[in-house]
């Protein structure tokens, strides 16, 4: 276990180890949290599990972690007990497997963690690979917001849920593209389904 005291020297640890997990302060001298986590998502190119400790809850704080690549939101204070929990249930859930899956226009290669819309690339954080995934093993049947949550945080979930909405949002933006068809579909009161037709709650 490795520890930096601001976001410059997390980057250097990150280039030149590999961890299971990480653990990002949104408040790190240097280079935030969020910065580093955009880091490490874009120009490292890493899909390690990264847990954002932050003292704000807002939604659009939540939502700005996630869009940095962050796959779970922890608000100070919290006990370590829930952190640990947080990080086994993000171990236990690593990435997803399988082959290739399609609906409709929209492929996601899981060998190489890809995601293409009508031929064009879509960027996706890399919980929700985990959630499209599921989405489209379960197509066109709904997926309730509680197997998405156990999907994502197991046994721990988060207290609200501005977390899964902020997932659910920025995935909803890479599948569904402005000019194309839409294929997430909220069913309320249930769930999402991913299905070409159009949503029949």
């Amino acid at each position: 276990m490795d520890y930096a005291s601001d976001g410059l020297q997390a980057r250097a640890l990150c280039t030149h180890n590999r961890y299971e997990a990480i653990i990002l302060d949104v408040g790190l001298p240097g280079a935030s949290g969020l910065d580093v986590c955009r880091w490490l998502r874009t120009e490292a190119r890493l899909a390690t599990p990264v847990i954002m400790l932050t003292a704000r809850d807002l939604e659009t704080d939540v939502l700005a972690g996630f869009e940095a690549g962050a796959d779970d939101y922890l608000k100070k204070p919290f006990s370590l007990k829930e952190l640990a929990a947080r990080l086994a249930a993000l171990l236990r859930r690593g990435g997803v497997a399988g082959a290739e899956r399609a609906v409709a226009d929209l492929r996601l290669d899981v060998a190489t963690h890809t995601v293409h819309r009508a031929g064009v690339r879509r960027p996706v954080t890399p919980s929700g690979l985990r959630l499209l995934d599921l989405l489209m093993r379960s197509s066109p049947a709904v997926v309730t917001r509680d197997q998405m949550i156990e999907l994502l945080w197991g046994d721990a979930p988060p207290s609200s849920d501005a977390a899964l909405r902020a997932h659910v949002h920025l995935l909803r933006q890479a599948v569904d593209a402005p000019g194309l068809p839409r294929l997430l579909h909220t069913v309320h009161g249930v769930g999402y389904r991913l299905a070409e037709e159009p949503d029949a709650a």
